[in-house]
């Protein structure tokens, strides 16, 4: 940065969006692991102390971005077809968490919903309701489709580590999942680093469930009937 740069933004008003811009910009172009309010204090050209004027500590602060990235999340599109509008927005959520590849680890790490994570999760049921589903019905697709709505699913193990040499004794210890891994063709879309969650295998899953959903509500289904 130019002084003359450092100079205009000198003269822009230190406001909580900004902070949280800052912070956001930050942890896209260094890491989540590199930011610490000493470090953003230094990229805003400012006292480590101004920044607790508007987040009062890091744990704030990183309620304040999970909020900036999900609000980047596209509205509901119009339309009388909740499938559509429910698979918009999701996929809308999955590209978001792609453009902030470390939002993921800080969504899942907040001990509960913030508050543009509530209101986002609060209009998804929404459409659902207004999509002819039950409150018993919807309740049970929130569950269901957990972090799905985000825009992520998390794998059962992460395979994100560097790949090792083919086992030789898998294929006869293990023949079904030996066969699996011998046709998987995974792209790099993943929102949680390497293994399954790639944007086919995301797609493959989420039509499945909303069809399903889709069925259930055509059958008026309830939790009562379950057994």
């Amino acid at each position: 940065m130019t002084r003359q740069e450092a100079t205009r933004t000198q003269r822009i008003p230190l406001n909580r969006d900004r902070v949280l811009r800052a912070a956001v910009a930050l942890a896209d172009s260094t890491g989540i692991d590199a930011l610490s309010m000493r470090r953003l204090a230094q990229e805003l050209d400012v006292v480590p102390m101004a920044l607790y004027k508007h987040v009062a500590n890091k744990e704030e602060l990183l309620d304040g971005m999970a909020d900036a990235v999900v609000g980047e999340i596209d509205p509901p599109a119009p339309g009388p077809d909740w499938q559509r509008v429910v698979r918009g927005r999701i996929l809308s959520a999955r590209q978001v968490l792609l453009r902030h590849p470390w939002a993921v680890r800080v969504i899942e790490s907040r001990t509960g919903p913030t508050p543009a994570v509530l209101a986002y999760l609060d209009s998804m049921a929404g459409t659902f309701r207004d999509g002819g589903l039950s409150a018993d019905l919807t309740h049970h697709v929130m569950h269901a489709m957990g972090s799905r709505l985000l825009g992520f699913s998390q794998e059962l193990f992460d395979t994100s580590g560097p790949a090792g040499p083919p086992d030789p004794g898998l294929a006869a210890r293990h023949p079904n999942i030996a066969e699996l891994a011998a046709t998987a063709a995974h792209d790099g879309g993943s929102t949680v680093g390497g293994g399954c969650d790639d944007q086919f295998e995301f797609e493959f899953a989420l039509d499945l469930l909303l069809d399903g959903f889709e069925n259930l509500r055509r059958q008026g289904w309830t939790s009562a009937r379950k057994a």
